[in-house]
């Protein structure tokens, strides 16, 4: 069950949290396993319990068909006594789990935000909450406790009276000389050998009862498959201005690696093959988008006009071209080409727990070296943090572990890390969404620098919107409303396109107005100045 999580987990990747809480996730793999594995093994001991029992009974009613018939109807009748109150004791145990998955959600926010919340002073606020959730699965599982306790004494009560129906039953059979004292006694052996088996059934039942909201779980997450969009027929297709593949390659092509210009019909974004070029988007979630949409594979929710056509009351947003790289449709070649060909870097990568050599040791080309990698990503002093924190005294940081999700890290730190991660793997076309957000300016500028000297010759695309990175780009996408709305450098359109400019400079339409005044201004005062100066 683990396995199939894990691949299932792989196989979403992103698109996984965007469906299913995290803190859900982590009950599915760990409580819910364990009471489906329960449900399993209590199963073969109930089917073990059940045989035995037509076979006691059975046997009864052929030794002494008296007592046997009274044995044969109250057995059932134990076995089914609960029965009625199972479907109470399902919902309190289904609502105990419940209030359980959110009290872990909330704990798994909790310790994921912890450094933000230490830094704003949140931590009493959240405390609070968790104390909150806390007594609920509490007060739940206490709920739930009591209508067991009533099930358990039930199980041992009606036993207990079976018992003494058949000792009085058969004590009056002996007095009237209808059985021996012998056969009373192996009657009653026999009925006492019964009281072990029945407990597999109050077993099996509360198995069930806890075990079926956690198989609708994992069986939820289980049944998320990645609902790419349906490719059309001329996908592969390009207009005239789109790309050409360096080896003129089509969509038809054979499932290989592709190679050359890394277009987008859907918004008419161009990455030419080994050039460094900048995305500027003003929405962060439409950048977020495009990013996903250029690796091939977006899920359905991911399109750059995901939210375009969600209020229009088509029920479903329409399925935009596939990218294409070299011609090549991406959406066409089968995952794990596509992942090969174009690496996506989101806005939060995850740090998985470990050494930092078994971070960097990931499929790669072999052409970047681990150390020019966190070179250009500039991680000195990532590198001399962990050196102090090594446990083995080696001050060797490549076998310093670095914890669950990078949380010894600053945001910072991680995002140098996840990059140099990145850089290392050396893809034909890189992807990096908003690389540098939690980066001071400084290191910024020097990531920036790092990052186009380490890919020369290959092709990169960055979201991003600061100016210190845009600097560096070969070439500038402006993309407004899904669509590519102005190309060139970055001091070309920051003097030339107002809406360039008011997302890389946050400058207002106050402000802007106001400098374009000024320009008119000085623009009206040269003639004038001209005429002051032939006039003298």
């Amino acid at each position: 069950m683990q396995q199939l999580l894990a691949r299932r987990t792989a196989e979403l990747g992103s698109a996984l949290t965007r469906r299913v809480a995290a803190g859900e996730v982590v009950a599915v793999s760990t409580g819910d396993v364990e009471k489906i594995g329960w449900f399993v093994e209590a199963l073969s001991r109930f089917a073990a319990a059940a045989l035995t029992l037509v076979i006691v009974c059975v046997g009864l009613l052929v030794y002494q068909p008296a007592l046997g018939i009274v044995v044969a109807i109250g057995v059932p009748v134990l076995a089914l006594a609960v029965l009625p109150l199972l479907p109470k004791a399902t919902r309190r145990a289904d609502a105990q789990r419940e209030k359980a998955g959110k009290a872990t959600e909330l704990a798994s926010d909790t310790v994921a935000g912890l450094r933000v919340l230490r830094g704003i002073g949140g931590e009493e606020l959240f405390l609070g909450r968790y104390r909150s959730a806390s007594q609920e699965v509490r007060r739940a599982a206490v709920r739930s406790a009591r209508m067991w306790a009533l099930i358990s004494a039930i199980q041992v009560l009606l036993p207990g009276l079976l018992l003494i129906a058949v000792v009085l039953y058969g004590a009056k059979l002996t007095v009237d000389g209808r059985i021996t004292v012998g056969e009373l006694v192996t009657v009653y052996s026999a009925v006492t050998l019964l009281l072990y088996p029945l407990r597999h059934f109050e077993e099996i039942a509360m198995a069930y009862s806890f075990s079926r909201p956690s198989a609708k779980r994992a069986a939820r997450v289980l049944s998320l498959e990645r609902t790419a969009y349906a490719t059309g027929e001329d996908d592969g297709a390009t207009g005239e201005d789109g790309p050409t593949g360096e080896d003129g390659a089509t969509a038809s092509a054979a499932p290989a690696v592709p190679s050359g210009d890394l277009y987008d019909p859907a918004s008419g974004l161009l990455a030419p093959a080994g050039r460094f070029t900048a995305v500027v988007c003003g929405d962060p979630d439409l950048a977020g988008r495009l990013a996903e949409h250029l690796g091939g594979h977006a899920t359905s929710d991911a399109g750059p006009q995901a939210d375009t056509d969600s209020g229009t009351g088509a029920g479903t947003a329409e399925a935009p071209p596939s990218a294409l790289l070299g011609g090549v449709a991406l959406d066409d070649l089968p995952l794990i080409t596509a992942r090969e060909a174009v690496l996506v870097q989101d806005k939060d990568p995850v740090l998985l727990s470990g050494t930092l050599a078994e971070l960097l040791d990931v499929p790669a080309s072999g052409m970047v070296a681990a150390a020019d990698a966190l070179d250009a990503a500039q991680c000195e002093d990532v590198l001399a943090a962990l050196a102090q924190a090594s446990a083995d005294r080696t001050d060797d940081p490549m076998r310093t572990r670095i914890t669950e999700r990078g949380r010894s890290l600053s945001g910072g730190q991680r995002q140098r890390l996840a990059l140099a991660r990145s850089l290392v793997t050396d893809p034909p076309v890189l992807v990096l969404d908003e690389p540098t957000s939690a980066v001071d300016s400084h290191t910024e500028a020097r990531v920036a620098a790092g990052v186009k000297r380490l890919r020369t010759g290959r092709t990169t695309v960055v979201f991003a919107s600061s100016p210190l990175v845009l600097d560096q780009a070969d070439r500038v996408v402006l993309v407004h409303e899904g669509e590519v709305a102005a190309v060139g450098t970055h001091r070309e359109l920051l003097h030339t396109d107002p809406r360039y400019r008011a997302v890389v400079t946050r400058e207002t339409d106050a402000e802007d107005a106001a400098r374009s005044g000024v320009t008119r201004a000085m623009e009206k005062a040269v003639p004038v100045r001209e005429e002051i100066e032939e006039s003298a």
